[in-house]
């Protein structure tokens, strides 16, 4: 895990390099005939880069984005009537029967399919109208990390292509660099505030809440440590409940119009005497961890990738293998 994640930037530059013209004509294509809505198909980690990608496309093309319940071309018989939509599906392995079935039977109900895959060889490739190689090259470690961090890089760099974004165009260049920064930062400060917790919340809003998902299932899946993810505009609807005295949570906030509800929540957790581990933006009750300065859309990215090497090094101290989680497999073909 930790080799593989210390990875990523270099593969990002890789893969940005290579798919440089691919994305440009696929952008064109979704200029000419713009999707009446797009779909995604994901499970485990691909399922939380789907949530980012969600939020980035509506907020860049005003194209509405929603998740493929998977099931209901795998287990309920289809109906669906996928004319004129994007269907973008997003895994590492292209094997997962649910999602060879979802994606075929969108294609048949007159899907434009995409898929973003790191197996280039894989049955999901070969059915797909377009095929967004993430070049991120072997990963044994069960967690995805770099694949994970290259399916986001890869969903970026689409909607730069799809909407011609100047304004993203350099800051996504500069990625490899500034996630290289960020897998330099210093989170050991979480290790400590983790090594006996229980539980914990992860919070993120829009852009971030995906990451939120991610480090949730990276804490349960590494470090055998109860997490839930929230937006932050859902903790008050039920799981402040939860929140008593030292109560860990872990807060993600890019620099964004998501900010100040971020804020707000930070501080009613703060008057529930919460142990707040902040990464984003700071508060005098909580720990600050250091973050890469960027475009508030890559920030979710360099978040991670300072994530996972605290969260490597909290599986250690908690005494397990990161790589060799109980119960796991690295491909799951859920049905």
């Amino acid at each position: 895990m930790f080799v593989e994640a210390s990875q990523a930037p270099a593969v990002v530059a890789d893969q940005l390099e290579a798919n440089e013209a691919l994305l440009s004509r696929i952008g064109a294509r979704l200029r000419n005939k713009p999707p009446r809505a797009v779909v995604t198909a994901a499970r485990g980690s691909s399922d939380h880069v789907a949530t980012f990608a969600k939020y980035l496309i509506e907020t860049k093309t005003g194209t509405i984005t929603s998740s493929a319940g998977l099931s209901t071309s795998s287990v309920y018989p289809p109906r669906a009537n996928f004319d004129g939509v994007l269907f973008l599906a997003i895994s590492q392995s292209g094997r997962s029967p649910d999602l060879l079935s979802a994606t075929e039977e969108a294609k048949k109900a007159g899907a434009f399919t995409i898929a973003a895959v790191n197996a280039a060889a894989s049955p999901l490739a070969a059915l797909v109208d377009e095929v967004i190689p993430l070049h991120a090259g072997p990963e044994h470690s069960v967690a995805a990390t770099k694949t994970y961090l290259a399916s986001t890089a890869a969903i970026v760099h689409l909607v730069t292509a799809w909407c011609q974004d100047a304004a993203l165009e350099r800051p996504l260049a500069e990625l490899p660099g500034l996630m290289a920064a960020a897998w330099s930062l210093d989170w050991t400060p979480a290790v400590a505030a983790l090594r006996s917790a229980r539980d914990l919340f992860v919070i993120g809003r829009g852009l971030g809440f995906g990451a939120a998902q991610e480090a949730a299932l990276k804490f349960k899946e590494t470090c055998a440590l109860h997490a839930e993810a929230f937006s932050a505009a859902e903790v008050q609807h039920g799981p402040m409940a939860l929140v008593k005295d030292s109560f860990p949570v872990l807060v993600f906030s890019q620099d964004d119009g998501t900010r100040p509800g971020i804020s707000a929540l930070v501080e009613m957790l703060a008057r529930a005497r919460a142990q707040m581990l902040l990464a984003g933006l700071a508060h005098p009750d909580g720990c600050m961890l250091p973050v890469v300065s960027a475009d508030p859309v890559l920030q979710p990215i360099l978040m991670i990738q300072s994530f996972y090497r605290m969260a490597n090094a909290l599986s250690l101290a908690r005494g397990l293998d990161p790589d060799r989680p109980s119960h796991l497999n690295k491909i799951t073909e859920t049905v």
